[in-house]
């Protein structure tokens, strides 16, 4: 028990490690912020008008497809259609007629309206006889949040590796590895106590993340929390590996580096391109790919099937904690 708290000690001090514990959950708190904003109003359009100068009636036409401000002068007028955060578009009577201006920046959207807008006002008696049905908007950011999310928590489980891997390192370079290697502490209960530290960081990194964004109902809530515990446990395990082979702290961060990108670009490629079949297998191999998998089901489906993904992460569990048993105890057999 004094050895794990020692390790947490340890963690603790490190502003790498804590840095990366709390960046998912930060990441995770923006997503949620940024769902509950709606961006509709983004593509609202925005009519400058002066006063005195169009009908009440034209105003009121105009009002159907967007706000309406009125403005004293020509000047003002002017000025808020050249304003770079606005894409206002500018009527003004033109006898009988209505005609346009624009400032020449705006997106092509508000370029057409603009260029339209006279002609479908000449036409607005033919075009009130039409019978009109309004769509639902599509949410723009709906099919993108939980691709985020689940990357997010990738990284939040990631977390283990980075954790576990910085000790070590740092206990080469401050020579409390040679102390470990003479205590009377068994290799079991070494890789216990270093696995520890990382899996229950990953593991509560990866909790508050989701729980900043998910509402799910108990079933696949405890599903997610089973995801994220195997998840965590094998990139405890990579982190384990990555500080055994680095010969210093810079070393280190690159491997991290590289197996972080690794576990967060298999996935999402493979996602986004829809890639089935012997090359989905082969990604397989990469233990994120299954919880990235997992992670999509459970958030997109109200019977999520998962039991595949499951097992693969258990493999991958067993076959890397298998393997650094063998490595460690060859390596105290030729040492």
């Amino acid at each position: 028990m004094k050895g794990l708290i020692y390790q947490i000690k340890s963690v603790w001090k490190d502003k790498f490690c804590i840095m990366s514990f709390l960046l998912p959950i930060i990441i995770a708190l923006a997503l949620h912020f940024i769902g509950g904003i709606d961006l509709s109003s983004v593509t609202e359009f925005h009519f400058g008008v002066l006063e005195s100068d169009l009908s009440a009636r034209t105003i009121s036409w105009l009002e159907r497809y967007g706000s309406v401000t009125a403005y004293e002068t020509q000047e003002e007028l002017t000025a808020a259609i050249n304003e770079p955060s606005t894409y206002m578009i500018g009527v003004t009577a033109d006898g009988d007629e209505i005609q346009t201006m624009i400032s020449g920046d705006e997106l092509d959207l508000f370029r057409q309206t603009a260029d339209t807008l006279p002609a479908l006002y000449m036409e607005r008696e033919r075009a009130e006889q039409i019978s009109v049905t309004i769509l639902e908007r599509f949410d723009v950011m709906a099919g993108f949040q939980n691709i985020f999310i689940a990357i997010t928590l990738i990284a939040a489980m990631f977390m283990g590796c980075t954790f576990n891997a910085m000790n070590i390192i740092a206990e080469k370079e401050n020579g409390v590895d040679f102390v470990n290697q003479i205590l009377p502490m068994t290799q079991s209960e070494y890789i216990i106590q270093k696995i520890f530290v990382g899996f229950a960081g990953g593991c509560l990194s990866a909790v508050l993340t989701a729980c900043c964004y998910f509402r799910m109902p108990i079933k696949s809530a405890l599903l997610m929390t089973l995801l994220m515990m195997l998840s965590a446990f094998v990139a405890g395990l990579v982190g384990l590996f990555i500080g055994k082979f680095s010969e210093g702290l810079m070393v280190g961060v690159v491997y991290i580096k590289i197996v972080m990108i690794i576990f967060m670009a298999v996935p999402l490629v493979a996602y986004l391109t829809g890639v089935s079949g012997l090359v989905l297998a082969f990604c397989y191999f990469v233990p994120s790919s299954a919880a990235f998998e997992g992670i999509m089901n459970l958030a997109g489906s109200d019977k999520p099937a998962i039991a595949k993904d499951m097992l693969i992460l258990m493999a991958h569990c067993i076959f890397w904690f298998l393997l650094y048993l063998t490595i460690s105890q060859w390596q105290k057999k030729h040492s």
